[in-house]
């Protein structure tokens, strides 16, 4: 998938006003998905990402995956998307499915894995994928 393909299809479902916003919120998503999962999965995730938002995942790289639940996570999307107060599950949501449907299934369920249970759901997945 391309760069404008990913965010036109983060823009419908999160039924955000333009590609800016979507954009916005994408990067605020995935950085602190970077948080969480650690540098070898953000790697593997950022080689399978259009350009700019492999970058946004190196950037936000950490040394080691911080320990953090869904809840934290929800705090920290909020946080860096200042004008969507309270929508934070949303937006996560609409990021996270986007990239279920963008990477291959044994990637993805190496991340979701990595995750607490409560994650999954955010990429559009009940539990594990096959």
């Amino acid at each position: 998938m391309q760069y404008d393909g990913f965010l036109a299809r983060v823009r419908e479902r999160g039924e955000y006003k333009d590609q800016g916003e979507a954009a916005d919120i994408t990067g605020a998503v995935l950085h602190v998905l970077a948080q969480r999962i650690g540098p070898g999965e953000v790697k593997d995730l950022a080689s399978l990402l259009p350009g700019p938002l492999g970058e946004v995942l190196d950037q936000a790289a950490p040394q080691q995956a911080q320990s953090f639940g869904i809840e934290e996570f929800y705090r920290r999307v909020d946080e860096r998307t200042p004008a969507r107060p309270r929508t934070a599950q949303w937006d996560a949501s609409a990021v996270l499915t986007t990239v279920a449907d963008t990477v291959t299934g044994g990637e993805l369920n190496q991340i979701i894995s990595r995750l607490p249970s409560g994650y999954a759901v955010l990429f559009g997945k009940a539990d594990l994928p096959d």
